[in-house]
């Protein structure tokens, strides 16, 4: 591609993505705002400029907020169900415009940009049904004529902290179980994907508009958005309005985030690091483990936090994978995340690549052989970062196999006894996603038993990437122990109260303690 036509695709991504965003609701007059940059990786050059959020912004913002959860949590949790089912299908009918819209701002393949809407439908479908279903229970109590029971109520309001790489599907984990369990919502996107926030937001405007003109009341300020970098996230995190913070991001910033929560006695659901590994046994269908490294690995160039980042491989089928895996590498198709074909997009910024590239220095110093790993001329000059995945054959785990890089790098080590893979694949500060590729039957159990996998997701036969909504999300040690979509997690959004009734004449205590004062 010459530079003039790189310039003029350019120029057409800032153009599609102002169409995308008038089609959604968001006018232009907002990407022209103010002095936010927002670039898109694919090309590297500016799509818009919006206005940013400061410090007494955002705390207006947090007061309507509370005051819309005030009025919102008295709306039966079965309305505010009918409020996630309109937005999925607000969702479901810009679902091309919102994955293009994805791929433009981060830089994702077509497939995976409609995948992420796909999963904010998913989320809607399940927070839907969920809403009739927010269950306390009876509890036995020892006190005849009495009854004991818990019940859940709505938390306040929630602070959600996204990072770029799923700019807005995981907004909607959090987004789809706050709302149906009565809370309000401040949005944090990160500074580098703003755009798709600003159309998702659109959207959910959408649909409560469609549930007021049924009747249903919904408070203004229900959802807000808020743009910038360092300021709004920092009073999200500090007020105590804010019942809860979900973020998502690396481990440094779960480390500042969490203690000042704390320090207030807020609740958090942290969402970090992820050095995720697996492990092949002499027993693994190649084939399989083959394709699913693959796309566990390079998918989303390495942007993602359940990509694998280490394999351990078996000695007595090294031999065989291994040059498999390294044209694999070789051959997988690099470019144009928007063009048909494309298997990986871009890195998302500058800071990302030079990342990459120390990783592999570092691993080179450490022994590591490398494949892959080069700067790839996608056409778009200098401004967007290309790179071939890099495959690098480590002596140990050492050094930058120890650390997240993010980008798609795998470091692959040889093993002979699973007890000792296993030890090294827990041997690292994260604990998020993991898996085996087995057919040995006590591999496999074990992998997924108390002394196997240290993660809050464990595989068999599939890779650590691609979690479905169903299973609850997030992992353990330094990933920050969170949880979300799936499971219980909707008890995170809520408040829990016991309650015990008498109705009897008697005053019978607990424990047989007596205290007769008349």
């Amino acid at each position: 591609m010459t530079a003039r036509a790189a310039k003029t695709t350019a120029r057409s991504l800032a153009a599609d993505a102002a169409a995308i965003l008038a089609r959604l609701g968001v006018g232009a007059d907002v990407l022209r705002a103010g002095p936010h940059l927002v670039r898109s990786p694919v090309s590297g050059e500016e799509i818009a400029r919006l206005r940013t959020d400061d410090a007494a912004g955002a705390k207006a913002a947090i007061g309507r907020a509370h005051a819309a959860f005030l009025a919102w949590r008295l709306v039966p949790a079965p309305k505010r169900g009918e409020l996630i089912r309109l937005l999925g299908e607000e969702l479901r009918a810009a679902k091309e415009d919102l994955g293009r819209l994805v791929s433009i701002e981060v830089g994702k393949i077509r497939s995976e940009g409609l995948g992420e809407v796909q999963e904010m439908i998913d989320i809607c479908d399940f927070a839907v049904g969920l809403s009739r279903q927010l269950y306390g229970q009876t509890i036995a109590t020892e006190r005849a004529e009495h009854r004991m029971m818990e019940t859940w109520h709505p938390l306040g309001v929630v602070g959600i902290i996204t990072a770029f790489n799923f700019p807005v599907a995981v907004w909607s984990w959090n987004a789809a179980l706050a709302l149906v369990c009565g809370n309000a919502l401040i949005w944090k996107p990160s500074e580098k994907a703003p755009l798709t926030a600003l159309a998702t937001q659109a959207l959910f405007e959408r649909a409560t508009a469609r549930l007021r003109g049924q009747g249903v009341g919904v408070p203004d300020g229900l959802s807000t958005v808020l743009v910038g970098a360092r300021e709004p996230g920092e009073t999200l995190v500090e007020d105590h309005l804010v019942a809860l913070i979900s973020a998502t991001g690396s481990t440094a910033m779960g480390r500042a985030i969490g203690p000042r929560v704390a320090a207030r006695f807020g609740r958090t659901i942290l969402e970090l690091g992820g050095n995720n590994a697996a492990i092949v046994a002499p027993s693994a269908d190649l084939d399989l483990t083959l394709r699913a490294v693959a796309f566990a690995a390079m998918g989303t160039a390495g942007q993602r936090c359940t990509t694998l980042r280490r394999l351990f491989v078996h000695d007595s089928v090294y031999n065989a994978l291994m040059p498999r895996l390294q044209q694999a590498y070789r051959s997988v198709p690099v470019g144009d995340p928007l063009a048909e074909g494309t298997l990986i997009g871009p890195l998302i910024d500058k800071a990302a690549f030079e990342a990459m590239q120390r990783a592999l220095a570092d691993a080179t110093a450490a022994g590591g052989k490398v494949t892959g790993g080069e700067r790839v001329d996608a056409g778009f000059g200098p401004e967007a970062h290309y790179v071939r995945p890099a495959l690098v054959e480590m002596p140990t785990q050492a050094g930058p196999v120890e650390k997240e890089t993010f980008a798609p790098i795998l470091y692959v080590m040889r093993y002979r006894d699973f007890d000792e893979a296993l030890r090294l694949h827990n041997a690292v500060p994260q604990g998020l996603s993991s898996s085996v590729f087995t057919n040995d039957l006590r591999e496999a159990e074990m992998f997924l038993s108390a002394r196997g996998s240290d993660c809050g997701i464990a595989n068999v036969n599939i890779g650590p990437s691609g979690a479905e909504i169903g299973g609850a999300f997030g992992g353990e040690k330094e990933t920050g122990g969170g949880r979300e979509a799936g499971s219980d997690a909707w008890k995170a959004y809520m408040r829990r109260a016991t309650n015990t009734i008498n109705y009897g004449r008697t005053l019978p205590l607990a424990q047989g303690v007596k205290f007769d004062v008349a």
